[in-house]
Parts: structure tokens; C-alpha cells; sequence
């Protein structure tokens, strides 16, 4: 095994973590914060790769289209709202629903091409590149995605924090009680799915442009990458800690995710069982908490240890007459 080989695919895999973080950072608002399982990360995080690649290989500043893509996966997450809001369509199915439309979007979004390359064109990790000279590749990108990472983390902070943000942390909580004080929950749910899309539609943008290509399918698998990388995270860090050291935990959790992937693929494992072996790190990170509880319980169920001396006293007394144990007492 060569360790530099291995080296260097943990340095990209850290650097794909930290930009596939922006995505776990959406899934983890309607996961956690909404308490809503939206499955239409799938289609808007490929939507964000689709009009970041059609803008750049247009010609358009590639920084512009990550503002592109962000409205664009923003659009995405009022769909899924207004289905399961408005058109009283439960919300797994209008997730579903949303991620089968776009799939036909981002086809006609690219064009009817199911693959964008961005070889010889201008992208966000060459910008980063011409503006310093001599750093790597990766290294580019993980300053890149570590900047636009932070300043997202920043804003989610922000925002959460205001009275907007702690209807919405509420609705995920106890959405009657939010309703009885007056707030529309309606509104909040579709607020919140706007930001969470356009997180994830601005990962893609990203990814896209760092991988050299936008494809329509890009986005298969999204949203178990995403519940393994919102895991891993809190079981790095627990939950049980303040608002602002869950948000860094998430992109924790990615890059964790994305380095155990890499170290797999280095062993051998082949790319086409990526998807299983995603899935059985979502259940094993899942099960994490349930096996931890168990344990818990096991072990305070467990009667306490009696010292030694307790337990010959306790022969000694059995072995005495009644009348005599009772005299002794006295």
C-alpha cells in the first residue's frame, strides 16, 4: 500500500467534503431544525450543477452562476413547500414529486444533454487558482469551500437566531403550539425549504465546477450522502451542544464522510458499490444512537456490586439462631 497515494486521496477527499458540506447544511434544516424528510435534495442539488454549467460554459463570471444556482435550487424548495403546504400533499410525497419534475427541468435546462463539460472553461477553483499562485489544486478548492462554507455557516447563524428563524426552529419543535400564537406554519415550512434547496443547489454549483462537468444524475444518492454526513456529525459531537458547534459539526460530519469513502475506494473496493456502501454507513450511523441508549439501559438495569464483607456478614447472620441474630443487633 503506498501511504503517499493514500495521502492524496484523503487531501481530495477533504477538500469534496468541505464543498458537499454546503449540501449537508441544507439537509440538516429540514431534518433536524423542520423535522421534515425532504427527498427533493436529490433533483435541486443536481439543478444547481445544471445551471452553474450552462452559465460558465456560456461565458458568464462563475461566481455569478453560483447566485444563479442558489435562486434556482431556492425555486426548487418553494415547489416541494407549495405541494405540501398549500396542496395539503404529505411531504415525502411531495419531495418525490418535485425531485421526478426536475430530473425533466434540468434536462431542459442543460439543453437535452445529459452531460456538461467544463474542461478549458474559467471556474471558481481556476479563479482561486490564478489568485494564488503556487498553491495545489485541492488546496484551492478546500480555501475556496472553507470561505463560502464560513460565511454560510455566518448567515444560518444569523438568520436562525432572529425572530423568523426561531418560528421556524419552533414549527420543527411543536408546530400547534407556533400556531396558536398566530404564526403561519405554512409560511415557515416553505421558508425554510427555500433555504435548505438553495444551500444544496449552491453545493452542486460548486461541485460541478470543481469536478469539471455538470450531469443530470449528479445528484442520484444526494440526500443518504447528506443523512450520513448529518449522523456522523452529530455523533461526532453530540447534540447536545449549542446551535453554532452543530452547524460546524455538519461539516464535520461531511468531510468524515468523504474521507471514509476514500479510504474504502483505496482498499479496493469497486465505485459502482459507492451507493451500498453509503447506505450501509447511513444505518450504521443511524442505529448509533439506538444501540447507545440500549446500552445505557443494560448496563444501569445491572444490580450494584455488594463488597465481599457484606456478603460474609450476611452468611455469618444466616448461620446464627434467630434469637441470638436478634440479641446481637442489640
Amino acid at each position: 500500500m503506498n501511504i503517499v497515494n493514500l495521502l492524496g486521496a484523503v487531501h481530495g477527499a477533504l477538500a469534496q467534503g468541505i464543498l458537499w458540506g454546503i449540501m449537508t447544511l441544507g439537509v440538516y434544516i429540514t431534518f433536524r431544525v423542520l423535522n421534515f424528510a425532504d427527498l427533493s435534495v436529490d433533483g435541486s442539488f443536481a439543478t444547481g450543477g445544471a445551471i452553474s454549467a450552462v452559465l460558465t460554459e456560456s461565458g458568464t463570471d462563475p461566481f455569478l452562476t453560483l447566485l444563479a444556482a442558489l435562486a434556482g435550487g431556492m425555486a426548487c424548495g418553494f415547489l416541494t413547500g407549495f405541494l405540501n403546504t398549500k396542496m395539503k400533499i404529505p411531504g415525502i410525497l411531495a419531495g418525490i414529486l418535485t425531485m421526478t419534475a426536475l430530473y425533466s427541468i434540468n434536462l431542459r435546462i442543460m439543453k437535452s444533454r445529459a452531460n456538461i463539460p467544463l474542461l478549458g472553461v474559467d471556474t471558481v477553483d481556476i479563479r482561486v487558482e490564478n489568485l494564488l499562485p503556487g498553491v495545489s489544486k485541492y488546496n484551492c478548492q478546500i480555501i475556496l469551500g472553507g470561505v463560502i462554507a464560513a460565511a454560510v455557516v455566518a448567515l444560518i447563524y444569523w438568520f436562525f437566531g432572529t425572530e423568523t428563524g426561531c418560528a421556524i426552529r419552533a414549527t420543527g419543535n411543536n408546530p400547534h403550539m407556533v400556531r396558536s400564537l398566530g404564526v403561519n406554519t405554512d409560511t415557515t415550512t416553505i421558508l425554510a425549504l427555500v433555504i435548505s434547496n438553495g444551500l444544496v443547489a449552491l453545493s452542486g454549483a460548486l461541485v460541478a465546477q470543481t469536478q469539471g462537468f455538470g450531469d443530470v444524475s449528479m445528484g442520484i444518492g444526494t440526500i443518504v450522502i447528506g443523512l450520513a454526513s448529518v449522523i456522523i456529525g452529530e455523533v461526532l459531537l453530540g447534540r447536545r451542544v449549542n446551535f453554532i458547534a452543530r452547524l460546524i459539526a455538519m461539516l464535520g460530519g461531511s468531510v468524515v464522510y468523504r474521507v471514509i469513502i476514500a479510504v474504502v475506494l483505496f482498499l479496493g473496493l469497486k465505485s459502482q458499490d459507492m451507493k451500498l456502501l453509503s447506505s450501509i454507513v447511513v444505518a450504521i450511523a443511524l442505529f448509533f444512537p439506538t444501540a447507545k441508549k440500549r446500552a445505557g439501559r443494560y448496563f444501569s438495569r445491572r444490580p450494584a456490586l455488594v463488597p465481599d464483607s457484606a456478603v460474609e456478614d450476611a452468611i455469618d447472620d444466616s448461620d446464627k439462631d434467630p434469637d441470638e441474630a436478634a440479641s446481637g443487633k442489640e
